[in-house]
């Protein structure tokens, strides 16, 4: 019981880390990319279809993450080119993305979409380590997303705060005019934190359906690209604190999967609000506490 929830923790929490990861470098520039979930949910159905099609998982990593950037290219041109509201244009894309990819589900496989199923990505072979008690079902029993999720924290970390391009980056969403007149490029930064975003997004709704599902149904994402908003609050913009922040939900959502298991009497949708209530719980509580890029969410025109 306890390995699987383990597992069950560290596999929940990848999509969620993905993300979050994606939007740090975007909020650190000064956008919130409230069409995460958009972006996420087209990554996951077009990497499956694309999977399904062809036969191949690596065209179908491929293709989530084409999907993932172009709804992020979308928001760019409307955030940064133009200088739309970015909560409404990001809202407005998860809307979009859920209408697209309903009406291609329901146009390539029907209303049940029940033949709509592929392979699972296999999971990296460890041979004995996967045999330790606690750690081999914590460590050594995923696929190849889990440990580039992970590995990506550090990755993320060291550009941020190690690099001069980090700098400039975190520029551009505390002082984006300054950072202009000193010749960074806002707009060009922006939309390069875009695209980074859209690629792990589309890796985070990828795995949901390569991964984990094998399948897709309608609206997948459940919520997952505006907790990923959340665990970036809770983790204060700090990749080390936004793992911590994903596992703590990815330990919620299996919880979920073993509460309702043990068969009770309690109506499974309390529990399927469970992870959703603790993000909520632990954001009021220490959410207010930390400080944003000073810029996040103002639009900007360059003068």
């Amino acid at each position: 019981m306890l390995n699987a929830f383990l597992s069950s923790t560290i596999a929940m929490a990848t999509p969620v880390l993905l993300a979050a990861l994606g939007e740090l470098l975007v909020e650190e520039t000064g956008i919130i990319n409230i069409g995460i979930e958009g972006a996420m949910l087209s990554g996951a159905f077009f990497a499956l279809a694309a999977a399904y099609f062809t036969g191949s998982i690596l065209l179908g990593l491929a293709a989530g993450i084409a999907a993932g950037v172009a709804i992020n290219a979308i928001l760019g041109v409307l955030v940064v080119n133009l200088s739309v509201n970015q909560v409404v244009a990001g809202t407005a894309l998860d809307i979009l993305a859920i209408g697209i990819t309903g009406v291609f589900y329901r146009r390539f496989f029907g209303i049940t979409g029940k033949a709509f199923m592929v392979s699972p990505m296999p999971r990296i072979d460890f041979g004995p380590l996967t045999r330790i008690p606690v750690l081999g079902a914590l460590v050594f029993h995923h696929n190849i997303l889990v440990y580039l999720a992970f590995a990506m924290v550090p990755v993320v970390g060291f550009i941020l705060w190690r690099t001069r391009y980090g700098l400039m980056l975190r520029a551009a969403g505390e002082r984006p005019e300054a950072a202009d007149a000193l010749g960074l490029g806002v707009y060009r930064l922006r939309w390069h934190a875009l695209v980074a975003s859209g690629v792990l997004s589309g890796l985070a709704g990828a795995y949901l359906t390569l991964a984990y599902a094998n399948t897709f149904v309608e609206n997948i994402s459940g919520g997952r690209g505006y907790v990923a908003l959340a665990v970036v609050i809770l983790g204060r913009w700090k990749p080390w604190e936004i793992a911590a922040a994903s596992i703590l939900f990815g330990a919620a959502m299996a919880l979920q999967f073993g509460l309702q298991a043990l068969g009770t009497q309690v109506p499974y949708q309390l529990f399927l609000a469970l992870p959703y209530a603790l993000a909520l719980m632990v954001l009021a509580g220490i959410g207010g506490q930390a400080a944003s890029p000073s810029g996040l969410g103002e639009p900007y025109t360059r003068l």
